[in-house]
């Protein structure tokens, strides 16, 4: 997203217009939702930044959503405000136990509105610098650890490792096949190179589905072996009992598939951290 986008959740035609408009001149995606349904279908099939949630809806009410949002992986986290007019401490407590991140009764000043609704997208972006899956850190962090090693003086070697078509077997097995495997693989990582790296090397993401580890040049072809044998051996595990035997005949073998690529500082000099990646082969995932 170029811009932070924003579920807006009312019934209120005119409120919800209102909201719309002005949002969207402060530089705002918006949708907007009249329904719970609605809002539930949207926030599953477009990624948002905030939600802002009215409780008294004419299908379902916010609580409910809210319950069924924190459910979910892909909205989990995202912040989600209240917009109400009740006023009871009761009500607030009942929002904030279900991860509610602020609460804004109406009517409200819409200057306030437009500040609590950039610090929570704000406090959100600061806290998303690891993996809901894998706990592995992503982001500007893994892009942080990369610049640094263009001033490192110690030699250093860089193991690029993606899962093969995992969005399909997404798609065949569901999110929780899929994110088994992610964490699966993201504990065969650290073993191996917490069995032939050293205290100082690194792992994170580059993407979902592509992990990268920061290690000496002497342990990356060590790491990459015990990697790629562990995976060989798992690989049909992760699919359903049904499914084993097709794995076995061949069938879908790119799925789950791991590949792999490496570059050392000898291969350098890199000029910044894209240098290091483009010498991987690495192009990122849209």
């Amino acid at each position: 997203m170029d811009k932070p986008r924003i579920l807006i959740v009312e019934d209120d035609s005119d409120l919800s217009e209102m909201l719309s408009a002005y949002f969207r001149v402060q530089n705002y995606d918006v949708l907007v939702a009249a329904w719970g349904g609605e809002a539930l279908r949207i926030s599953r099939e477009e990624p948002v930044s905030l939600i802002m949630l009215d409780i008294r809806l004419p299908d379902i009410d916010g609580y409910e959503i809210c319950r069924q949002l924190r459910s979910n992986r892909q909205t989990q986290d995202t912040p989600i405000i209240f917009l109400t007019e009740k006023r009871d401490r009761v009500d607030k407590l009942q929002g904030l136990e279900l991860g509610v991140v602020d609460y804004i009764t109406k009517p409200f000043d819409i200057q306030e509105l437009r500040l609590r609704v950039r610090n929570a997208i704000n406090r959100a972006a600061q806290q998303n610098v690891s993996n809901p899956v894998t706990d592995l850190p992503e982001g500007t962090i893994v892009e942080d650890r990369l610049n640094e090693l263009l001033t490192r003086e110690d030699e250093w070697a860089v193991l690029l490792l993606s899962v093969g078509q995992l969005s399909a077997f997404r798609e065949l097995y569901g999110f929780v096949a899929a994110d088994d495997v992610l964490r699966a693989l993201a504990l065969m990582i650290r073993n191996a190179v917490n069995e032939f790296g050293s205290e100082d090397d690194f792992i994170g993401h580059l993407a979902a589905e592509d992990f990268v580890i920061i290690t000496g040049p002497a342990a990356v072809q060590a790491i990459h072996d015990r990697l790629d044998a562990r995976m060989q051996q798992s690989r049909e595990f992760f699919y359903p009992v049904r499914d084993r035997q097709k794995v076995r005949e061949g069938i879908n073998t790119d799925h789950l598939q791991m590949t792999t690529a490496s570059v050392t500082s000898g291969a350098g000099p890199f000029a910044d951290a894209q240098a290091v990646l483009d010498a991987l082969g690495y192009t990122a995932r849209t």
